[in-house]
């Protein structure tokens, strides 16, 4: 039996009111499980296509679905809840003044009480491995815990995708080391918007280029960051002295996961 892609788009095409075309016919399909970092130029459509994913942009043409699920109107409630969006800063994300009240906002506003939401916010604390900080105010956090309490936010409303913006920015390397271990550990799909090249290759085996609104390039992470006309040719660029050759390669994902796409196009 197939399962089920966590992830479906076709035909994706949009253009704000202003006339700009943000996306030109974008084909993407993530499997169940898999871990898949989106890489490409500012101007290149990312963000427009991340809040298609969701229902927050809608109306040109193409299709998404999440888990077989239309995102449409009728759907957008239950869709939201299988998409989990992690902003950038997650000070957009953390306005309670406990970390234990905003992991617990969403499963609250979808009607868990009591018992079974102290035992949602304790799992998807300890997730993160920040169980021990549910009653700190998020402001006396450091910039990475209070990150990855914002991805608690999100895993506490058991989502079907994870999507990540920038995840490693402004993070020191102790902690873009812990949201890496948190991020390999989690039995949950992921979409990571990233300029982080060594981060995409640390974390996910397969990465898409999206270039001028069209996926330029989708295949195994080691090797689109080897094609050095591919890199040059959408704006991509390995920090300095970084050798994606000799690199240690991306955690497995589960084996029908695997990345399928073909490199360049």
């Amino acid at each position: 039996m197939t399962t089920v892609p966590s992830l479906e788009v076709s035909g994706l095409a949009y253009a704000y009111p202003d006339g700009h075309q943000a996306l030109f016919g974008v084909d993407l399909a993530v499997a169940r499980g898999e871990r898949v970092a989106l890489l490409g130029p500012n101007g290149a459509g990312k963000t427009t296509l991340v809040l298609h994913l969701n229902g927050i942009l809608g109306g040109g043409l193409g299709r998404v679905s999440v888990a077989g699920l239309p995102v449409e109107k009728r759907n957008l409630a239950e869709v939201r809840r299988r998409v989990g969006i992690v902003f950038q800063d997650p000070d957009d994300q953390l306005f309670m003044p406990t970390v234990r009240e905003d992991v617990a906002f969403g499963p609250a506003a979808a009607g868990l009480r009591g018992a079974e939401l102290a035992a949602c916010v304790e799992k998807a604390l300890a997730r993160v491995g920040m169980a021990g900080f549910a009653d700190r105010p998020p402001h006396h956090l450091s910039f990475g815990q209070r990150r990855r309490v914002a991805v608690a936010t999100v895993l506490a409303m058991e989502p079907e995708i994870l999507v990540l913006d920038e995840p490693s920015s402004n993070l020191d390397p102790a902690s873009r080391r812990e949201l890496a271990d948190v991020l390999r550990s989690l039995d949950v799909t992921v979409l990571m918007v990233t300029h982080d090249l060594p981060y995409a290759l640390e974390l996910c085996e397969r990465s898409v280029v999206l270039s001028e609104g069209v996926i330029a390039a989708d295949g195994p992470t080691r090797d689109l960051l080897c094609d050095e006309d591919l890199m040059r040719a959408h704006r991509l660029e390995l920090p300095f002295g970084f050798d994606p050759r000799t690199a240690r390669p991306a955690g497995p994902v589960r084996p029908e996961a695997g990345a399928r796409g073909t490199a360049g196009r």
